[in-house]
């Protein structure tokens, strides 16, 4: 099976009606939102969400999210909405930011990894709410690449990974934010952060005088709630590891290690801040922005963890940002794309 992309650039509508009778089949369509591009099936049926697992190659107890066009449309997933999760979408949708809710008895337990509870999200994207408003169903989606490896940000990307696995690939353009949504469990008293993202914590802090963040998140065992909390995810093909400390030690600590990886005849790639790339002046080198702009840093980084996929390197160095605002989702992803392989400097 060859997998076509279907650009949105012309006759769109018809290329959504195309993609739409697909999810009504029980086929999957790939799709671009805001936030990376997204796997979908009918999120109320068990056999079509099997084929996502069967062609992401995803762990089977890994839950997935349900994308609705609408508040109407939540009455298809759960029949209690908690009032922490309405503030939310009040505030933040449709935008980049998933709730855990309470599960309907229809939603099966492939989507929740048979939990009692599922996550639903309202994504910023035209093509994205259109395509489940034709489809007439929550669509059920994560990231639409093969599981463990950089999410993507652009069709090609999603081609690279699935050609031959799906039948379509909707091409909108890149992702604007670039890492996946905010999730927050909102089942408890308090909100619980259990993927950071383009929603941080600093701005849910803005309308509940407490939010809280997963101990999973710092590596801790516990049972995992929301997609990305149990497995390694984002991996680039060659081992990385993650230099995380003060910007100004930076240059030093990428040197240091740099000429110990050449001792050990090894060739590297670099993952940097402009910062860092611009003097370090590397021949393999990503240079993903300026630790100034964490926005530009954050849609740029699958990107940059997929650049040496092709090039002759034996290891890579990344390095790390703050853990503040969105910092705190791209050091989640680098942490786990390194698997924890983390360097103090």
């Amino acid at each position: 099976m060859e997998t076509k992309i279907l650009k949105m650039d012309t006759a769109a509508d018809e290329k959504l009606s195309v993609a739409a009778q697909a999810i009504k089949n029980g086929d999957l369509v790939a799709f671009p939102t805001e936030t990376v591009y997204g796997l979908g099936a009918n999120g109320l049926d068990e056999k079509a969400a099997a084929k996502i697992y069967a062609a992401k190659g995803r762990p089977s107890d890994n839950p997935l999210i349900l994308h609705i066009d609408s508040i109407k449309m939540l009455a298809m997933i759960t029949d209690k909405v908690p009032h922490m999760a309405m503030e939310i979408m009040a505030a933040f949708c449709p935008g980049p930011i998933t709730m855990i809710v309470p599960r309907k008895i229809a939603v099966p337990d492939r989507i929740t990894g048979g939990l009692s509870t599922v996550g639903v999200r309202m994504p910023d994207n035209d093509i994205a709410r259109k395509l489940i408003t034709l489809s007439g169903v929550p669509i059920a989606a994560p990231s639409a690449n093969l599981s463990g490896r950089p999410s993507p940000t652009t069709a090609a990307t999603v081609y690279d990974d699935l050609n031959g696995r799906i039948p379509y690939i909707l091409d909108g353009g890149p992702s604007d934010f670039g890492v996946e949504s905010t999730i927050v469990d909102c089942t408890e008293s308090i909100p619980v952060i259990l993927r950071p993202g383009a929603i941080t914590k600093e701005m849910l802090e803005e309308i509940f005088p407490e939010v809280r963040v997963d101990p999973a998140l710092s590596g801790k065992n516990s049972v995992p709630k929301a997609p990305g909390m149990k497995y390694r995810h984002y991996a680039p093909k060659a081992p990385m590891i993650l230099l995380k400390g003060r910007k100004e030690n930076m240059l030093a600590a990428f040197t240091k290690e740099l000429s110990k990886c050449k001792k050990a005849g090894q060739s590297v790639g670099i993952i940097a801040s402009h910062e860092v790339t611009n003097l370090l002046r590397h021949s393999y080198s990503y240079d993903y922005g300026s630790q100034n702009d964490l926005f530009h840093i954050a849609a740029d980084l699958y990107n940059a963890l997929r650049y040496f996929d092709d090039k002759p390197v034996d290891i890579l160095l990344a390095e790390g940002t703050t853990e503040k605002g969105i910092g705190l989702a791209i050091m989640n992803r680098l942490k786990k794309a390194s698997g924890q392989n983390i360097l103090s400097v």
